[in-house]
């Protein structure tokens, strides 16, 4: 049987997952907890990594070498970074970048990962594709493009309007680009589902107001996709 691994940031990102989850056994490795179990007929391993790319990365490196998914499902929210997606829309990942990686004084165009020579960390467009369909069955909007991962919560509009602008991104949030990243080192398939929950010019005040709603819709159309309802 397939394994299918599920990665949020926060606990209002995956407590509603990991409630019902069957048969669920938990292991903490490196202060992170696992539950594997099955949720709507397929075997997943859930976790909660932390916020930021680096405890992003050491989850999925983690999940990749104990458990070997067959594919790894990045899910959470976001911040708008285009006035095609509001308040509880969805973006899907085709690609990430990390935005705040840059070794441009040494020549390299800004957010290209040395060692792997890339910019954009590729997603899996069969796996975007399922899950845009499962958010139009909810009655969900999505939009698929770059996501934009950094280790800063953006609240200024101007920053926001300025990695749009540069990686022609749709969205920013601060983990699916560690989490990218260790899967296309190990081969293993990605994905990064975000609501969103700030709009292009606002920051913490929408954040506050509308994360559980954003966090809630992130996992309705995981929740789809799992059942096979797209």
């Amino acid at each position: 049987m397939s394994l299918t691994g599920i990665i949020g940031a926060m606990d209002l990102e995956m407590e509603k997952l990991i409630g019902l989850l069957d048969a669920n056994e938990s292991r903490v490795i490196s202060g992170i907890t696992f539950h594997r179990g099955m949720l709507f007929g397929r075997e997943v391993v859930l976790a909660v990594c932390g916020v930021g790319k680096c405890f992003a990365a050491l989850c999925a490196q983690t999940m990749i070498l104990t458990y070997h998914p067959d594919c790894v499902i990045n899910i959470g929210v976001a911040g708008s970074l285009t006035k095609e997606l509001s308040v509880g829309d969805i973006a899907v990942a085709s690609d990430v970048v990390q935005y705040d990686m840059d070794t441009s004084a040494v020549g390299d165009p800004v957010g290209m990962i040395s060692g792997i020579n890339l910019i954009n960390l590729p997603c899996s467009p069969a796996l975007g594709e399922r899950l845009c369909a499962a958010a139009a069955k909810n009655g969900i909007k999505a939009v698929t493009g770059t996501i934009a991962t950094g280790d800063c919560f953006l609240a200024s509009w101007e920053r926001k309007h300025q990695i749009g602008d540069q990686f022609h991104a749709i969205a920013c949030e601060m983990e699916g680009g560690g989490i990218a990243q260790a899967c296309y080192v190990n081969g293993v398939d990605c994905i990064v589902l975000r609501s969103i929950s700030d709009s292009v010019d606002g920051g913490c005040e929408d954040y506050e107001q509308f994360k559980h709603l954003a966090a809630e819709h992130s996992a309705t159309v995981l929740e789809a996709f799992l059942a096979g309802r797209e």
